[in-house]
């Protein structure tokens, strides 16, 4: 299954995707973290690895309803900071 794992403090959360095994705990050990997700910056940012989301589909993965919703919006655009 690839969901995601909540991280981060009280009230501050900060999630992994995470290809897991259905049965684990939400935040039990993953088979890999194939992405980030944060909700608290606006708009709320996301980081996925496509190609490896597309591998552990092919072998089977189940998404989840949140992983499939971020899935269909377009990758983030890379944004250059000048420092």
């Amino acid at each position: 299954m690839i969901r995601m794992a909540r991280f981060g403090a009280r009230k501050q959360p900060y999630y992994r995707v995470v290809v897991i095994e259905k049965e684990r705990a939400r935040n039990g050990r993953p088979v890999e973290v194939v992405g980030t997700y944060n909700p608290r910056t606006n708009p709320a940012t996301f980081d996925l690895k496509r190609e490896r989301i597309e591998h552990w589909v092919s072998k089977g993965a189940q998404l989840s309803d949140r992983v499939r919703k971020l899935l269909a919006l377009p990758a983030p655009a890379a944004t250059a900071s000048v420092g």
